[in-house]
Protein backbone atom coordinates (compact mmCIF):
# COMPACT_ATOMS: atom_id res chain seq x y z
CA UNK A 1 0.00 0.00 0.00
CA UNK A 2 2.79 2.15 0.99
CA UNK A 3 4.29 1.97 -2.36
CA UNK A 4 0.73 2.76 -4.32
CA UNK A 5 0.45 5.81 -2.61
CA UNK A 6 4.30 6.37 -3.30
CA UNK A 7 3.33 6.13 -7.01
CA UNK A 8 0.62 8.04 -6.54
CA UNK A 9 2.42 11.31 -5.09
CA UNK A 10 5.24 10.82 -7.86
CA UNK A 11 2.62 10.91 -11.05
CA UNK A 12 2.55 14.05 -12.89
CA UNK A 13 -0.97 15.43 -14.25
CA UNK A 14 -2.03 17.61 -17.06
CA UNK A 15 -4.30 20.59 -16.26
CA UNK A 16 -7.54 18.65 -16.97
CA UNK A 17 -5.91 15.70 -14.79
CA UNK A 18 -4.70 12.92 -16.77
CA UNK A 19 -2.08 11.68 -15.75
CA UNK A 20 1.25 11.56 -17.39
CA UNK A 21 3.46 9.02 -18.59
CA UNK A 22 6.93 7.90 -16.41
CA UNK A 23 9.43 9.49 -18.25
CA UNK A 24 12.25 7.18 -16.58
CA UNK A 25 9.72 4.16 -16.99
CA UNK A 26 10.59 1.33 -14.66
CA UNK A 27 7.19 1.77 -12.92
CA UNK A 28 8.58 4.97 -11.53
CA UNK A 29 11.85 3.67 -10.48
CA UNK A 30 13.57 6.65 -11.39
CA UNK A 31 16.79 4.53 -11.99
CA UNK A 32 17.70 4.11 -15.93
CA UNK A 33 18.22 0.48 -17.23
CA UNK A 34 22.18 0.75 -16.85
CA UNK A 35 22.29 1.99 -13.50
CA UNK A 36 20.27 -0.92 -12.26
CA UNK A 37 22.87 -3.27 -13.89
CA UNK A 38 26.23 -1.07 -12.77
CA UNK A 39 24.70 -1.41 -9.12
CA UNK A 40 24.60 -4.95 -8.25
CA UNK A 41 27.87 -5.10 -10.50
CA UNK A 42 29.53 -3.32 -8.11
CA UNK A 43 28.30 -4.50 -5.01
CA UNK A 44 29.65 -8.27 -6.44
CA UNK A 45 32.87 -6.94 -6.92
CA UNK A 46 33.46 -5.34 -3.42
CA UNK A 47 31.76 -8.96 -2.15
CA UNK A 48 34.37 -10.66 -3.91
CA UNK A 49 37.15 -8.31 -2.89
CA UNK A 50 35.98 -8.30 0.99
CA UNK A 51 36.03 -12.44 0.39
CA UNK A 52 39.31 -12.88 -1.10
CA UNK A 53 41.11 -10.56 1.42
CA UNK A 54 39.78 -12.16 4.30
CA UNK A 55 41.26 -15.73 2.75
CA UNK A 56 44.44 -14.03 1.86
CA UNK A 57 46.72 -13.88 5.32
CA UNK A 58 50.41 -13.02 5.36
CA UNK A 59 52.62 -13.99 8.00
CA UNK A 60 55.67 -11.94 8.63
CA UNK A 61 59.25 -12.61 9.16
CA UNK A 62 60.46 -14.30 12.47
CA UNK A 63 57.00 -15.20 13.29
CA UNK A 64 54.58 -18.37 13.22
CA UNK A 65 50.95 -18.16 12.23
CA UNK A 66 48.49 -20.18 14.59
CA UNK A 67 45.58 -21.22 12.95
CA UNK A 68 42.45 -20.50 14.37
CA UNK A 69 39.03 -21.90 13.09
CA UNK A 70 36.22 -20.75 14.38
CA UNK A 71 38.24 -19.53 17.37
CA UNK A 72 39.50 -22.40 18.49
CA UNK A 73 43.61 -23.24 17.94
CA UNK A 74 43.92 -25.95 15.51
CA UNK A 75 47.33 -27.45 17.43
CA UNK A 76 48.38 -29.44 13.93
CA UNK A 77 48.81 -26.40 12.12
CA UNK A 78 52.10 -23.84 12.63
CA UNK A 79 51.92 -21.88 9.53
CA UNK A 80 55.19 -20.27 8.67
CA UNK A 81 56.40 -17.04 7.16
CA UNK A 82 54.57 -16.17 3.91
CA UNK A 83 51.79 -15.96 1.91
CA UNK A 84 48.55 -18.51 3.18
CA UNK A 85 45.07 -18.94 1.79
CA UNK A 86 42.09 -19.92 4.18
CA UNK A 87 38.74 -19.84 4.20
CA UNK A 88 37.53 -16.63 4.95
CA UNK A 89 34.84 -15.80 8.09
CA UNK A 90 35.76 -18.79 9.02
CA UNK A 91 39.75 -19.43 9.96
CA UNK A 92 41.95 -16.03 11.29
CA UNK A 93 45.31 -16.74 12.20
CA UNK A 94 47.28 -15.14 15.13
CA UNK A 95 50.84 -14.22 14.50
CA UNK A 96 53.40 -15.36 17.17
CA UNK A 97 57.19 -14.18 17.31
CA UNK A 98 59.51 -16.97 17.60
CA UNK A 99 62.55 -14.51 17.52
CA UNK A 100 65.23 -14.70 20.31
CA UNK A 101 63.85 -12.59 23.04
CA UNK A 102 65.17 -10.40 25.92
CA UNK A 103 64.30 -10.15 29.52
CA UNK A 104 65.40 -8.80 32.78
CA UNK A 105 64.76 -9.51 35.96
CA UNK A 106 65.91 -8.54 39.40
CA UNK A 107 65.28 -11.32 42.82
CA UNK A 108 66.65 -10.55 46.16
CA UNK A 109 67.04 -14.04 47.82
CA UNK A 110 69.26 -15.15 51.06
CA UNK A 111 73.17 -17.05 50.69
CA UNK A 112 73.87 -19.65 52.55
CA UNK A 113 75.57 -17.49 55.51
CA UNK A 114 72.07 -15.83 55.38
CA UNK A 115 73.33 -12.50 53.63
CA UNK A 116 70.53 -10.57 51.36
CA UNK A 117 71.97 -10.71 47.76
CA UNK A 118 70.30 -9.13 44.99
CA UNK A 119 70.76 -10.54 41.90
CA UNK A 120 69.79 -8.80 38.33
CA UNK A 121 69.54 -12.06 35.22
CA UNK A 122 68.97 -11.12 31.69
CA UNK A 123 67.92 -14.02 30.15
CA UNK A 124 68.00 -14.52 25.84
CA UNK A 125 65.06 -17.37 25.00
CA UNK A 126 62.80 -18.60 21.90
CA UNK A 127 59.66 -20.74 21.46
CA UNK A 128 59.70 -23.94 19.15
CA UNK A 129 58.59 -22.65 16.19
CA UNK A 130 56.99 -26.06 15.57
CA UNK A 131 55.10 -26.33 19.01
CA UNK A 132 53.65 -22.36 18.69
CA UNK A 133 50.13 -23.24 18.51
CA UNK A 134 50.10 -25.71 21.93
CA UNK A 135 52.42 -22.91 23.34
CA UNK A 136 49.10 -20.37 22.60
CA UNK A 137 46.80 -22.34 23.75
CA UNK A 138 48.15 -23.16 26.64
CA UNK A 139 49.17 -19.72 27.79
CA UNK A 140 48.54 -17.23 25.41
CA UNK A 141 51.03 -14.41 23.97
CA UNK A 142 51.46 -13.76 28.20
CA UNK A 143 53.56 -17.00 28.12
CA UNK A 144 56.89 -14.66 29.55
CA UNK A 145 55.16 -13.23 32.66
CA UNK A 146 53.21 -16.29 33.47
CA UNK A 147 56.00 -19.16 33.35
CA UNK A 148 59.62 -17.01 32.07
CA UNK A 149 59.25 -14.58 35.66
CA UNK A 150 58.54 -16.98 37.95
CA UNK A 151 61.36 -19.73 36.70
CA UNK A 152 63.42 -16.79 36.57
CA UNK A 153 62.82 -15.94 40.82
CA UNK A 154 62.65 -19.37 41.88
CA UNK A 155 65.60 -20.95 40.29
CA UNK A 156 68.01 -17.77 41.27
CA UNK A 157 66.53 -18.14 45.29
CA UNK A 158 67.09 -21.74 45.18
CA UNK A 159 71.07 -21.60 43.17
CA UNK A 160 72.20 -18.50 45.56
CA UNK A 161 71.01 -20.68 48.66
CA UNK A 162 73.73 -23.26 47.84
CA UNK A 163 76.70 -20.59 48.03
CA UNK A 164 78.21 -17.88 51.16
CA UNK A 165 78.20 -14.87 49.15
CA UNK A 166 81.70 -14.68 49.39
CA UNK A 167 81.17 -17.87 46.88
CA UNK A 168 79.03 -16.12 44.78
CA UNK A 169 81.30 -13.99 43.88
CA UNK A 170 84.71 -15.88 43.44
CA UNK A 171 82.41 -18.53 41.97
CA UNK A 172 80.39 -16.90 39.80
CA UNK A 173 80.76 -19.13 36.42
CA UNK A 174 79.76 -21.86 38.40
CA UNK A 175 76.41 -20.00 39.86
CA UNK A 176 75.71 -19.28 36.36
CA UNK A 177 75.74 -22.79 35.06
CA UNK A 178 73.75 -23.82 37.55
CA UNK A 179 70.81 -21.06 37.50
CA UNK A 180 71.17 -22.14 33.83
CA UNK A 181 70.66 -25.57 34.27
CA UNK A 182 67.35 -24.84 36.71
CA UNK A 183 66.01 -22.78 34.18
CA UNK A 184 66.39 -24.74 31.16
CA UNK A 185 65.03 -27.71 33.14
CA UNK A 186 62.17 -25.67 34.04
CA UNK A 187 61.21 -24.30 30.65
CA UNK A 188 61.45 -27.57 28.72
CA UNK A 189 57.92 -28.04 28.99
CA UNK A 190 56.66 -25.26 27.30
CA UNK A 191 58.75 -25.85 24.79
CA UNK A 192 60.86 -22.66 25.39
CA UNK A 193 64.40 -23.02 24.56
CA UNK A 194 66.81 -20.80 26.69
CA UNK A 195 69.48 -19.37 24.69
CA UNK A 196 71.77 -17.83 26.80
CA UNK A 197 71.53 -16.42 30.73
CA UNK A 198 74.37 -13.70 32.29
CA UNK A 199 74.45 -12.42 35.81
CA UNK A 200 74.26 -8.39 35.67
CA UNK A 201 74.76 -8.11 38.76
CA UNK A 202 75.00 -8.91 42.22
CA UNK A 203 74.32 -6.58 44.91
CA UNK A 204 75.36 -7.20 48.86
CA UNK A 205 74.31 -5.34 51.81
CA UNK A 206 76.14 -2.08 53.22
CA UNK A 207 77.46 -3.83 56.31
CA UNK A 208 78.43 -7.35 54.01
CA UNK A 209 80.28 -4.58 51.93
CA UNK A 210 82.34 -3.03 54.29
CA UNK A 211 83.37 -6.57 55.69
CA UNK A 212 84.66 -7.21 52.58
CA UNK A 213 86.23 -4.08 52.06
CA UNK A 214 88.58 -4.21 55.73
CA UNK A 215 89.00 -8.28 55.03
CA UNK A 216 90.64 -7.30 51.44
CA UNK A 217 92.69 -4.60 53.55
CA UNK A 218 93.51 -7.06 55.90
CA UNK A 219 94.98 -9.31 52.99
CA UNK A 220 96.59 -7.02 51.15
CA UNK A 221 98.33 -5.77 54.61
CA UNK A 222 99.20 -8.85 55.28
CA UNK A 223 100.12 -9.67 51.95
CA UNK A 224 102.78 -5.96 52.11
CA UNK A 225 104.19 -7.47 55.03
CA UNK A 226 104.93 -11.03 53.94
CA UNK A 227 106.96 -9.34 50.49
CA UNK A 228 108.36 -7.31 53.14
CA UNK A 229 109.59 -9.93 55.14
CA UNK A 230 110.81 -11.91 52.21
CA UNK A 231 112.83 -8.89 50.89
CA UNK A 232 114.47 -8.62 54.26
CA UNK A 233 115.04 -12.41 54.24
CA UNK A 234 116.75 -12.43 50.48
CA UNK A 235 118.65 -9.05 51.76
CA UNK A 236 119.80 -10.84 54.50
CA UNK A 237 120.66 -14.21 52.72
CA UNK A 238 122.73 -11.51 49.99
CA UNK A 239 124.86 -10.09 52.85
CA UNK A 240 125.57 -13.60 54.20
CA UNK A 241 126.64 -14.58 50.66
CA UNK A 242 128.46 -11.52 50.46
CA UNK A 243 130.56 -11.96 53.61
CA UNK A 244 130.99 -15.68 53.11
CA UNK A 245 132.63 -14.43 49.77
CA UNK A 246 134.60 -11.76 51.24
CA UNK A 247 136.19 -14.58 53.68
CA UNK A 248 136.57 -17.00 51.31
CA UNK A 249 138.51 -14.27 49.02
CA UNK A 250 140.40 -13.22 51.95
CA UNK A 251 141.42 -17.21 53.35
CA UNK A 252 142.67 -17.59 49.85
CA UNK A 253 144.74 -14.22 49.68
CA UNK A 254 146.76 -15.71 52.97
CA UNK A 255 146.56 -18.67 51.58
CA UNK A 256 148.24 -17.48 48.93
CA UNK A 257 150.47 -14.84 50.42
CA UNK A 258 151.52 -18.04 52.76
CA UNK A 259 152.37 -20.50 50.06
CA UNK A 260 154.44 -17.32 48.20
CA UNK A 261 156.55 -16.83 51.21
CA UNK A 262 157.40 -20.97 51.21
CA UNK A 263 157.94 -21.14 48.20
CA UNK A 264 160.21 -17.90 48.47
CA UNK A 265 161.99 -19.38 51.72
CA UNK A 266 162.70 -22.70 50.05
CA UNK A 267 163.76 -20.73 46.36
CA UNK A 268 166.46 -19.08 49.29
CA UNK A 269 167.72 -21.91 51.07
CA UNK A 270 168.06 -23.93 47.79
CA UNK A 271 170.02 -20.90 46.82
CA UNK A 272 171.80 -20.59 49.51
CA UNK A 273 172.66 -24.52 49.55
CA UNK A 274 174.20 -24.17 45.76
CA UNK A 275 176.08 -21.58 47.08
CA UNK A 276 177.28 -23.63 50.02
CA UNK A 277 178.60 -26.23 47.44
CA UNK A 278 180.01 -24.51 44.98
CA UNK A 279 182.24 -22.26 47.51
CA UNK A 280 183.59 -25.90 48.90
CA UNK A 281 183.85 -27.22 45.65
CA UNK A 282 185.77 -24.20 44.10
CA UNK A 283 186.99 -20.83 44.53
CA UNK A 284 186.42 -19.76 41.48
CA UNK A 285 182.36 -18.91 41.87
CA UNK A 286 183.92 -16.15 44.57
CA UNK A 287 186.26 -14.68 41.73
CA UNK A 288 182.72 -14.54 39.69
CA UNK A 289 181.11 -13.26 42.08
CA UNK A 290 183.76 -10.06 42.70
CA UNK A 291 183.34 -9.73 39.14
CA UNK A 292 179.78 -8.76 38.98
CA UNK A 293 179.69 -6.87 41.74
CA UNK A 294 182.63 -4.97 41.24
CA UNK A 295 181.82 -1.57 39.54
CA UNK A 296 185.57 -1.25 37.64
CA UNK A 297 187.41 1.44 39.65
CA UNK A 298 190.36 -0.04 41.40
CA UNK A 299 190.77 1.64 44.88
CA UNK A 300 193.68 4.42 45.26
CA UNK A 301 195.04 3.03 48.56
CA UNK A 302 196.69 -0.56 48.36
CA UNK A 303 198.37 -3.11 50.88
CA UNK A 304 198.64 -3.21 54.57
CA UNK A 305 196.92 -0.34 56.33
CA UNK A 306 199.85 -0.09 58.59
CA UNK A 307 197.97 -0.51 62.13
CA UNK A 308 200.53 -3.71 62.53
CA UNK A 309 199.61 -6.91 63.24
CA UNK A 310 197.41 -9.48 61.71
CA UNK A 311 194.34 -8.78 62.57
CA UNK A 312 194.91 -5.53 60.83
CA UNK A 313 196.62 -7.01 57.55
CA UNK A 314 193.98 -9.50 57.49
CA UNK A 315 191.33 -6.99 57.19
CA UNK A 316 192.71 -4.73 54.17
CA UNK A 317 194.26 -7.54 51.65
CA UNK A 318 193.70 -7.07 48.63
CA UNK A 319 191.26 -3.85 48.75
CA UNK A 320 188.54 -6.00 47.05
CA UNK A 321 185.26 -4.63 46.96
CA UNK A 322 182.84 -5.77 49.65
CA UNK A 323 180.70 -8.98 47.99
CA UNK A 324 178.06 -9.89 50.58
CA UNK A 325 177.70 -13.96 49.68
CA UNK A 326 175.01 -16.10 51.46
CA UNK A 327 176.19 -18.42 53.31
CA UNK A 328 174.36 -21.47 54.83
CA UNK A 329 175.14 -22.62 58.56
CA UNK A 330 177.26 -25.21 56.98
CA UNK A 331 179.65 -22.78 55.70
CA UNK A 332 179.70 -20.65 58.92
CA UNK A 333 180.44 -23.11 61.13
CA UNK A 334 183.16 -24.59 58.56
CA UNK A 335 185.07 -21.34 58.67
Amino acid sequence: MAGIFRNKRNRRYTPDGEPLEDVGGGGGSGLSSPLRIAIPAIIAVIVIFVILSSSIKIVDAGHRGVLLKFGAVDPGVSLSEGLHFVLPFRDSILQFEVRTLKIVESTTSASKDLQNVATEVALNYHVDPDTVPALYKQLGFDYSSRVIVPTIQESVKQVTAQFNAEELITKRELVKDEIETQITARLSPYNIILDAISITDFAFSDQFVRAVESKVEAEQRALQAQNELRRIQIEAQQAEARAIGEQRANIAQSEGLRQSNILKAQGESEAISIIDRQLRNSTGYLDWLKSQKWDGQLPLVTGNSGGGGEGGGAGNAGAVPFINIPLGERANSTR
